[in-house]
């Protein structure tokens, strides 16, 4: 019998226009939170190259760390400073954006800089 827990503070965080009666935006909150979370990343780009270097810690003797660079495609690669999840997500995407331009436009993504 364990108790059910609420995720969510009240009602007025269900999006990041409503105010709380104390005068909080908890979306707000939220997203500083998982800034908090986050790790530094840094990206050089030369004429010829780019080199990206990311911080990676461990929050405990028992968690792992966990990749902060993604390759999205022959040409496009990115890294997370963020929460993993919500870049993986972002990364899913950019994949699925790499994969269309070819067949749609018969080049590859172009990447301005």
């Amino acid at each position: 019998p364990w108790p059910v827990v609420n995720m969510y503070r009240s009602q007025d965080d269900g999006d990041c226009q409503t105010w709380s009666p104390n005068g909080r935006i908890h979306q707000i909150e939220y997203a500083m939170e998982a800034v908090k979370q986050g790790s530094a990343c840094v990206a050089i780009k030369g004429k010829d190259f780019v080199v990206t270097a990311a911080l990676m810690r461990s929050y405990g003797e028992l968690s792992t760390n966990q990749g902060k660079l993604f390759a999205i495609d022959d040409h496009v690669g990115i890294a997370i400073s963020g929460l993993t999840s919500d870049a993986r997500s972002l990364c899913r995407f950019m994949r699925a954006e790499c994969l269309d331009s070819p067949w749609a436009f018969s080049e590859p993504l172009p990447v301005p800089r």
